[in-house]
């Protein structure tokens, strides 16, 4: 990680401007949206250079809220797509940029739509995204994060702030007392590792937790192009739904009895008496692939 190159043609927001501009608004954050906005330019700059965005990368961010982040990203980055699902938010971003980054206003598109239910085309309107960074909102960090890298195969860093219990989760090695569902979809894309930490005092209003950065490094879109990622993520779920129970008895449903999940497991190189916790995502990968197999293999006269 070398970090970013800033232009320094953008005024950050600091903790006055970020109140003036919610009051001149009427904007009073909501839980419900998950809305918590940094107000320290120290914090964004810290976040752009951890995600090592490059002159010409193509940023892809999600709720920007009142800018504090997407002045940052634009002053490193060649162009940013902000997905922001507030409408009176969306409306506002490319003013308040035009307002404290003029020579850099026409490189910011903003989506006013939930990232949800954006998809790949959308969110490559400018160009095809080539990181991903963001202050997830935390009630949908996860769902938010594993769509966007379902949908967008051309991202090569993601770069997310998260509650840190998620982050911990999203990083977690198997065996760990965190790792589950999220750990091992996350790692289906790429290598994840925490990236930092970052403390209430930041955020607008302070948030009751702590933050955490994840970084991803993808591997790219052809990285698992023989995994069918539809039986991946059934035996995943599978697999950690009863996390006491064997992998024998755990993937019956997904395999179709107990024994056809231990002749799978075995055919994967898997003893069918493990837990679903110490298994990392090559196993699970090499599971799909033998479920995958047998599925397409002909049948018997």
């Amino acid at each position: 990680m070398t970090g970013a190159e800033f232009k320094n043609q953008a005024r950050l927001l600091g903790p006055a401007e970020i109140r003036a501009l919610a009051g001149q608004l009427s904007v009073r954050p909501t839980k419900t949206l998950g809305q918590n906005f940094v107000h320290d330019p120290n914090t964004v700059r810290k976040i752009v250079a951890a995600a090592d965005v490059r002159p010409d990368d193509v940023a892809l961010e999600v709720g920007p809220g009142l800018g504090s982040l997407t002045l940052a990203l634009l002053d490193a980055a060649a162009a940013v797509t902000a997905i922001e699902i507030d409408p009176v938010l969306a409306e506002q971003l490319p003013a308040t940029v035009a307002d404290r980054a003029p020579e850099l206003a026409g490189n910011l598109t903003v989506i006013g739509e939930d990232a949800l239910k954006v998809s790949g085309a959308q969110a490559g309107v400018s160009g095809p995204p080539t990181v991903l960074v963001a202050n997830l909102p935390y009630n949908v960090s996860v769902p938010v994060l594993l769509h966007l890298l379902a949908e967008v195969p051309t991202l090569r860093t993601v770069l997310v702030m998260v509650q840190l219990e998620v982050a911990d989760r999203l990083a977690a090695a198997p065996g760990s007392r965190v790792y589950g569902v999220p750990s091992v979809k996350a790692a289906y894309y790429g290598r994840v590792r925490k990236a930092g930490t970052v403390g209430r005092a930041v955020f607008w209003p302070e948030p009751n937790v702590e933050s955490g950065l994840v970084r991803i490094d993808l591997h790219g879109p052809d990285g698992r192009a023989d995994v069918d990622r539809t039986q991946l993520w059934a035996a995943v779920d599978a697999a950690f739904a009863q996390r006491r129970k064997t992998l024998r008895a755990a993937l019956a449903g997904w395999a179709g009895s107990p024994a056809a999940a231990e002749e799978l497991l075995v055919a994967a190189g898997i003893d069918p008496r493990e837990r679903g916790e110490k298994l990392g995502i090559e196993q699970f990968a090499a599971l799909a692939r033998a479920k995958t197999l047998r599925g397409s293999a002909p049948s018997a006269p």
